[in-house]
């Protein structure tokens, strides 16, 4: 597997540096994708190992040829990062007495599994309709397709954003019932007209909501910010990538949750109600990537970064 098949990580600096302030420990690095957050974190720390955690078999084998030199510091497991506690349970022998002092998750889908057109993700390469991350487990997108009633997929495509059309391109796909990339694409562009195409592709949103919904991101999502949250020791940072507006929302209410421990009292008044905040947030808006490096890795654009720093009960 070639290793410039995987993209490059984003916002790996400032990753970095979040990290730079934890204790001696074991950072998960959930989403290992090609290693490169992985490598640039072992890079700057010799005290730190690195678990990482990937669902794509094709990742797993990048990661373990791109962190070869440092394969006494990693260990690689195949899970998704929601199955967390059991990942930590199965490796003990690798943690050892460590604690776990960050979790790092980046989300959505890595570049090589856009350009594997194989696999179904992209609408520009002519593919069976698969779209899983694991495909070794699941039901692809076709599967679900070829059983989703039109009320459900309009409302997972409104959840995407894809609004003003969506009624009309549940109908239109599921009269298609697609297999394809391809046949999915066509359907989608008989029911928007040409002259109601935003800008980018007329199918962007359409395969975003699909490949969400049949890797479950959202569910895991939620799973799995709370696992990482119990999974770290006092101190320990979380941090979390996002690249779309429902994703960076979820996880900036997990982080005010967290922050202020639920309370429930009136804005501006002291706290009577018991709640305990199990986070700090340094930066309460997220970070971005600059323009330099943007204009290096246009993936960047849509990255939004969050952090918070787990503290004592």
């Amino acid at each position: 597997m070639a290793q410039v098949n995987y993209h490059e990580p984003v916002l790996a600096r400032e990753v970095v540096d979040l990290l730079a302030g934890v204790p001696a420990g074991v950072v998960v690095d959930a989403t290992l994708g090609g290693g490169g957050h992985a490598a640039a974190i072992l890079e700057r720390r010799e005290d730190l190992r690195v678990l990482g955690i990937d669902r794509d078999p094709d990742a797993r084998v990048a990661a373990a040829t791109r962190l070869a030199g440092v394969a006494d510091r990693v260990r690689i497991a195949a899970a998704t990062f929601d199955e967390l506690a059991s990942v930590l349970a199965s490796n003990r022998d690798f943690l050892g007495d460590d604690p776990v002092v960050g979790v790092l998750m980046d989300l959505g889908v890595s570049s090589h599994q856009f350009d594997e057109g194989a696999r179904g993700f992209s609408f520009r390469v002519d593919a069976p309709l698969d779209m899983r991350m694991d495909p070794t487990r699941g039901v692809t997108a076709a599967q679900y397709l070829a059983s989703v009633e039109v009320h459900d997929l309009a409302r997972l495509l409104r959840e995407h954003g894809e609004s003003r059309f969506a009624g009309a391109i549940a109908r239109a796909v599921v009269a298609a019932r697609p297999t394809s990339t391809f046949e999915l694409v066509a359907a989608v562009e008989r029911a928007v007209p040409p002259a109601a195409r935003r800008r980018g592709h007329v199918a962007t949103r359409v395969f975003q909501a699909l490949r969400v919904e049949v890797n479950d991101e959202r569910g895991q999502l939620e799973r799995g910010l709370v696992g990482a949250l119990e999974s770290l020791a006092a101190g320990g940072v979380l941090v979390v990538i996002a690249y779309h507006s429902g994703e960076d929302r979820a996880v900036k209410a997990f982080f005010d949750e967290e922050r202020t421990g639920g309370c429930t009292c009136p804005p501006g008044l002291p706290c009577v109600c018991g709640a305990v905040a199990r986070v700090e947030v340094a930066h309460r808006g997220a970070l971005l990537a600059s323009p330099e490096e943007v204009a290096r890795n246009p993936r960047a654009r849509s990255a939004r970064l969050r952090s918070a720093r787990k503290v004592a009960p």
